[in-house]
């Protein structure tokens, strides 16, 4: 038995749900890797490139090519954020990455970008239904994501409030597609989503009133 046939068998079932062990393992590093950004760790991204790399055999398992092609965007996405962590740009006092809101103009980018590309993603997936049998949240949770990730490599707060849109999709379509794991986890990056979003604020607004401070 090769590694990937491994990885797309049946760990365990559980309520009726067959949980395979690439969907379990993929999402389990994914957390840790949600966690290590909470913390402003550069290690995040080695972590989420782990993540993507076994996540595109569980929604290949199912058939999912959206998700297929986020992950494929997690592996690119977290060669950059790595990079650019990495190069130390707007490092906190703690050694950590420093984190802000955006700007006006990078939230319109960011929303601007994300609508266009779910409807082009989308439109792909409805014009060629092999791609995807759920096409509109399957592009939604694509383009979501990468959205996400951008904003997280620049050290964005809009990171997390990106995740959680995502989530309330990720859901119910992880149910739906039989990635019950999947599933589960995005309900605890829901709670992960909310706490790292407070701190993140937090950090960002202490920030600030230190660069008031500094000039006055």
């Amino acid at each position: 038995m090769s590694a990937l046939t491994w990885l797309n068998s049946e760990a365990f079932t559980a309520v009726g749900q067959h949980i395979l062990w690439s969907d379990m393992i993929g999402n389990i590093i994914g957390l840790g890797a949600l966690a290590l950004g909470w913390r402003r760790s550069i290690w995040t991204w080695p972590a989420q490139f782990l993540s993507g790399v076994i996540l595109v055999g569980a929604y290949a398992s199912a058939d999912l090519s959206g998700g297929v092609g986020k992950q494929l965007l997690v592996i690119g996405v977290a060669l950059w954020g790595w990079r650019l962590w990495q190069r130390g740009r707007q490092q906190a006092q703690d050694g950590t990455v420093a984190v802000r809101f955006a700007t006006w103009r990078e939230r319109a980018l960011l929303a601007g970008g994300t609508a266009v590309g779910t409807l082009a993603v989308g439109g792909l997936f409805t014009a060629f239904p092999d791609l995807s049998w759920n096409p509109w949240p399957d592009a939604y949770i694509f383009v979501g994501t990468l959205a996400a990730m951008i904003a997280q490599a620049r050290g964005l707060v809009e990171f997390w409030f990106a995740w959680l849109l995502v989530d309330l999709v990720g859901v119910p379509l992880a149910f739906n597609s039989g990635l019950a794991f999947s599933g589960l986890v995005y309900v605890i990056y829901l709670a992960l989503v909310l706490w790292g979003m407070r701190d993140w604020w937090l950090r960002s607004r202490a920030g600030a009133v230190s660069l008031e401070g500094a000039a006055a």
